[in-house]
């Protein structure tokens, strides 16, 4: 047991840590961090507000990669253009300091377990007394608590006599930085967090387990080692959002392999900038280290943000115009930063794409209406056939996607929220389902050469300029909170619709009774009834929007 038993305390005290971090950050952005996140896509005006907006979002939710991974999820939704995600970047890659100085202050200046424990009760009564949003704040102060628990039980363990002999890491020179730099990268990716691995090397430090440069060359690691999450956050994602997750690795190993060069001159910088200089407290040289490395990265590298942005686009070629024969949706769960609005998010932007991809189709209808000739059958059949099967994909694989999200920690307002986006992507299939329907009907009705009076078929093409407006009006507001004015809108091209199909079917009642032919007059009303079908699937979903 004098072997195991600090192995073990290590095992315990790390869950400690990673977990409090975790319950801390879901917390925050359970409550506030969705707002916050949405900010992201709005307050990237320029680099410095960018800068910023990242800066301030990571220190409230606590981690750069989770903000950084919800950087490739706006990217790739469109939400956030790449030169904007740039400078969220680099301020994340600041904010994330903030988790080295809450450690290096609190946590070696007081007696941790005076304020842990009564914390951690503290959140989990309230937790039990209060819901709603208080109670995503009562997380995390129960993360907060079990954070400073586990530091707690590293601060024990992380001693010469506990765990020295396996864990004490001293040397200095070429070799020594190398080393403390290589486990700074492994154990980060590892753990999918730089701020945990920060705390764990604070400890390590101030128990003397490692000395000041390789304290120094292991936080330079990390900075490596917290890329994984953004790079597995960009697979299967637009190039934009790829270039994203490039831009960020760019900023990290650039700025780590200067800092590596320049390692003696900069450490100096350090301990000049730390008060006390050589014989500060060592937690607050690391922490002082973390900061004045990405700040100094970030001076260099901003204004360098369009050649970056150039480079990334070099390396990393546009997206293939071409439709894929499959659609796939990956679920992509990354350990620590899954957020729920990230998912949420990457799903709105899969039921946009479904949204043009149905406008798309609708548009042949008009086509088809306007140019009943043999080219239309030769060109659109085939074509057809192939978008209704993707479509039919598109609608399986964004409601499974759907349902894994609702397995997530969701709020109450997310919960409805994915629960009507699967209400809108039925709707959305049905809408498909008759569209082709309808392309089908006029292929029929050019192969077996039925005749249509011209018109009959000019009144047919305001019926669907109007259904096709709705649509658009639809394709608009797709991923919005509709207002009532707008739901009135919707109702009238409802109204309109209804009032079209009513006259259409009319005159086509009288064309019958004239003796016009059955089969042309009966595919007649069978295409002005799928366009009604198609104007309630608009209605429908602008109804789902009013409660999104």
């Amino acid at each position: 047991m004098n072997i195991f038993g600090p192995i073990f305390e290590l095992i315990g005290s790390l869950g400690f840590l990673l977990y409090g971090m975790k319950l801390m950050s879901d917390g925050v952005q359970k409550s506030a961090g969705e707002k916050l996140q949405r900010a992201l896509a709005v307050l990237t005006g320029n680099r410095f507000m960018s800068l910023l907006t990242g800066l301030f979002v990571t220190m409230v939710i606590q981690s750069s990669g989770a903000t950084t991974v919800m950087v490739v999820t706006f990217v790739n939704a469109g939400l956030m253009t790449l030169t904007q995600s740039v400078g969220v970047v680099f301020g994340a890659n600041i904010g994330t300091t903030i988790t080295a100085w809450i450690v290096s202050i609190f946590g070696f200046n007081f007696k941790i377990s005076a304020f842990a424990i009564p914390m951690f009760g503290l959140g989990y009564f309230l937790s039990i007394i209060k819901k709603g949003e208080f109670k995503n704040w009562a997380e995390a102060i129960m993360g907060f608590g079990m954070l400073f628990l586990g530091l707690s039980g590293l601060s024990d363990v992380f001693t010469p006599d506990q765990l020295g002999w396996l864990f004490k890491i001293q040397g200095n020179g070429p070799a020594a930085v190398l080393l403390g730099f290589g486990i700074g990268i492994v154990i980060t990716a590892l753990l999918h967090s730089s701020s945990a691995f920060s705390a764990i090397v604070i400890t390590m430090a101030f128990n003397g387990l490692v000395n000041w440069e390789m304290a120094a060359a292991m936080t330079l690691g990390s900075n490596v080692g917290s890329t994984i999450d953004a790079i597995l956050a960009a697979v299967g994602t637009s190039a934009d959002a790829r270039r994203s997750a490039l831009i960020h690795v760019f900023f990290n190993v650039f700025g780590t392999i200067l800092a590596l060069i320049f390692f003696k001159p900069f450490l100096s910088l350090v301990m000049m900038l730390t008060p006390g200089g050589a014989n500060s407290n060592i937690a607050i040289r690391i922490s002082m280290l973390h900061t004045v490395f990405k700040t100094l990265s970030t001076i260099v590298l901003l204004p360098l943000q369009n050649p970056l942005v150039l480079l990334s686009k070099k390396i990393i070629k546009d997206d293939e115009k071409t439709k894929p024969a499959a659609y796939k949706l990956d679920f992509t769960e990354l350990l620590t930063k899954d957020s729920s609005t990230t998912h949420i998010i990457q799903a709105e932007k899969a039921i946009a794409d479904m949204t043009d991809a149905v406008t798309e189709m609708f548009d042949k209808i008009q086509i088809g209406v306007t140019k009943r000739n043999p080219e239309f059958v030769e060109k659109f059949r085939e074509e057809s056939v192939h978008d209704e099967d993707y479509l039919d994909q598109m609608h399986e694989q964004i409601t499974h996607y759907l349902v894994k999200c609702q397995r997530l920690q969701l709020t109450d307002k997310q919960l409805n929220h994915v629960s009507n986006m699967i209400q809108i992507v039925d709707e959305l299939e049905n809408m498909s389902d008759s569209c082709f329907g309808t392309i089908m009907l006029i292929c029929r009705s050019i192969e077996k050469k039925m005749k249509f009076q011209q018109e009959d078929l000019e009144r047919l093409l305001p019926y669907i300029e109007l259904a096709r407006q709705f649509l658009q009006f639809i394709r608009r507001n797709i991923n919005t909170q509709l207002s009532p004015e707008k739901l009135d809108l919707a109702a009238e091209l409802e109204n309109g619709i209804d009032a079209f199909r009513k006259d259409l079917k009319k005159v086509a009642r009288k064309r019958l009774e004239s003796g016009a032919d059955v089969k042309s007059e009966l595919l007649y009303i069978d295409i002005v009834r799928a366009i009604e079908h198609i104007g309630d699937n608009c209605f429908n979903i602008s109804e789902i929007l009013v409660n999104c």
